[in-house]
């Protein structure tokens, strides 16, 4: 059996916050077969009238075109902010999520500041690939 962790966390082993990417099962028939990508901020959970229910809050991204890159085969996605620059955000059940995603930046032209790295990379970059060669249920999900 495949057990997969995902964590958010405002400090992992001592170290900066880990807030990790995943897929969503949205239904939504456009884009990556029917999944969304959000990066989770926090897992929660909370009763009402008896019934438990496990959240998680999701900073949602959206795909920048309605296919996937044309040299790399991968679809590209960007977060989501409002007008103020407020992250688009939302509360969505744990049962959605499907699996971890994992995002590489779109570099562009410019050298890569020296103050990039692991830990802010998905907060620096404006643009990401959806990478389906990360593992083979990514390219499933992603292909």
């Amino acid at each position: 059996m495949h057990c997969e962790h995902i964590r958010a966390a405002p400090s992992w082993r001592n170290g900066p916050g880990r807030y990790d990417c995943v897929f969503v099962n949205t239904n939504n028939a456009e884009g990556i077969n029917g999944m969304d990508i959000v990066r989770v901020q926090c897992f929660f959970s909370f009763s009402f009238r008896g019934i438990y229910y496990t959240c998680a809050l999701a900073h949602w991204f959206i795909p920048i075109s309605n296919e996937p890159d044309r040299d790399t085969g991968m679809w590209m996605v960007r977060p989501l902010f409002h007008d103020d620059g407020s992250r688009d955000i939302s509360i969505i059940h744990t049962d959605s999520i499907f699996r971890a995603a994992h995002l590489l930046p779109l570099f562009g032209q410019d050298f890569i500041p020296s103050d990039i790295n692991h830990h802010n990379s998905l907060d620096a970059y404006r643009g990401f690939y959806v990478n389906k060669y990360a593992d083979h249920h990514a390219f499933e999900i992603a292909s």
